[in-house]
């Protein structure tokens, strides 16, 4: 299974979890990397299987590169991919938009015929609202908060990722 893990970085903290993801998931799948400050929708275009990955600025506002690119995102048919989103806030300061960016993405993956996977629970963070969480208790993607818990980071990838990796094979076989 080819996949393509699209990510978005200002700081490097996202491209810093992408490369780990990559890492972890490149044991079992083969994974091709792109930053999206060069954004090509053909890129996407060509995967049925997506990781994308980004942060969550000011007031709820996609990461800069993400946002600039947004509207040729939008253009995209989702439809027959199945994906998997990550993003990093920040869940003290901007408890009210907390990886807002995953909700975001992932509404317009559905909203273009796509399938998520990779929900991830919402009750151990101190967030007050989220528009990653589609569906309540959970956001829509993996959520990580490199601000205020940092040492969470690392067992919340690779929980993930084993999810993750559970999800893509039995999206395999379904097909």
């Amino acid at each position: 299974m080819k996949i393509g893990l699209f990510y978005g970085s200002d700081t490097g903290r996202t491209k810093a979890v992408a490369e780990v993801i990559n890492e972890v998931l490149g044991k079992d799948l083969d994974i091709d990397m792109y930053d999206v400050v060069d954004f090509d929708p053909e890129e996407i275009k060509q995967y049925d299987h997506l990781i994308l990955g980004l942060s969550t600025w000011h007031d709820g506002e996609l990461q800069s590169d993400w946002d600039t690119n947004f509207s040729r995102f939008c253009e995209i048919d989702f439809t027959g991919k199945t994906v998997a989103l990550y993003g990093l806030g920040d869940q003290i300061v901007y408890c009210e938009y907390f990886v807002d960016g995953v909700g975001i993405l992932g509404q317009q993956i559905l909203d273009s015929g796509g399938k998520l996977i990779g929900k991830w629970p919402s009750d151990d963070y101190l967030h007050t609202d989220s528009k990653a969480e589609l569906e309540e208790g959970y956001f829509c993607g993996l959520a990580l908060d490199e601000d205020t818990e940092e040492e969470k980071t690392p067992e919340r990838i690779n929980s993930w990722c084993a999810q993750v990796l559970e999800e893509f094979k039995q999206d395999l076989v379904l097909q």
